[in-house]
């Protein structure tokens, strides 16, 4: 055999081996799909829906499957959405929401909505609408709490069917616009003013009760004081009547002598009044109460 056929031999036969290593390696890499955490993959055979490949290392067959979609299942936050919204007692508000959301059942969001974001987002400002149409303003500013839970409750059973979870809704504000807030303020500042003199009305009342109070006490301690002086001269009363008792008018002129010295004292020490006047009759009384005092000493 000549050597060019031996080498053209040799080279056909290298040749289909190539062929046959390319297409074994072609095989192996189409037949092999490697999934990362964040992501799952949608396989589609012949154009129908044939599994959901979750992380990891999967095999499909080749030429025969395709990965049509590749779903993160991150959660997501939809832009921050603002929408009228009409309370039950009719004032216009304007309501920022935000929605977050991650896809669970990528074979159910791939094939039952287009576009996810856009259909939450007219979701969410629909129940917005309706849930802020059944209270009052009031209701709406002091119940946000109640009303974000209502939402994302709604929005959770409405999208159900989509293979979306709403993790979390949020009612970021709630605007007024310039004439609802200017009547807010007006009615703010008459509450303020109510509440005003409704403090120093209070006040005057209590200050009025206090005056009273400490009037009825000073009578109080002035009618005890009263009483303890009555019950002083009626002790000494009794006193005296006892020492007349037991040892005859000599007692009774003692004590009338100590009363005439007293005051006569009493006289002498007021301003202007050194020398003093006193009638003659005065003047033997006074003797004789000296003369008493004397023979008491």
């Amino acid at each position: 055999m000549p050597i060019e056929t031996l080498l053209l031999n040799l080279l056909q036969q290298n040749i289909v081996y190539l062929i046959l290593a390319l297409l074994l390696i072609m095989i192996v890499f189409k037949g092999v799909k490697i999934v990362s955490q964040s992501e799952q993959h949608v396989i589609e055979r012949f154009g129908r829906l044939h599994a959901v490949l979750g992380p990891g290392i999967n095999m499909i067959v080749p030429f025969l499957d395709r990965v049509a979609h590749k779903i993160s299942i991150l959660e997501r936050q939809l832009p921050t959405a603002s929408q009228d919204a009409i309370t039950r007692d009719n004032v216009l508000v304007q309501v920022d929401t935000s929605v977050f959301y991650r896809i669970t059942e990528p074979e159910k969001t791939v094939y039952r909505i287009r576009d996810v974001d856009s259909a939450i987002s007219t979701t969410v400002a629909g129940i917005v609408r309706a849930e802020i149409g059944k209270m009052d303003l009031d209701e709406v500013q002091a119940n946000r709490s109640n009303l974000i839970s209502t939402i994302k409750a709604s929005v959770e059973d409405a999208v159900d069917d989509w293979g979306i979870e709403v993790t979390r809704a949020e009612i970021l504000d709630v605007n007024l616009d310039e004439a609802t807030r200017a009547a807010m303020m007006q009615q703010l500042n008459a509450e303020r003013a109510r509440r005003a003199q409704v403090t120093e009305a209070e006040g005057s009342k209590r200050a009025v009760e206090l005056s009273a109070d400490a009037e009825l006490y000073a009578s109080e301690q002035s009618a005890k004081a009263r009483r303890v002086l009555a019950d002083a001269e009626a002790y000494a009363t009794e006193v005296v009547a006892r020492a007349i008792a037991q040892h005859g008018i000599e007692a009774a002129q003692y004590q009338v002598a100590l009363k005439q010295v007293e005051a006569l004292n009493t006289l002498g020490k007021g301003e202007g009044k050194q020398t003093i006047i006193v009638p003659a009759a005065a003047l033997e009384a006074f003797g004789d109460a000296f003369k008493l005092l004397k023979g008491r000493g």
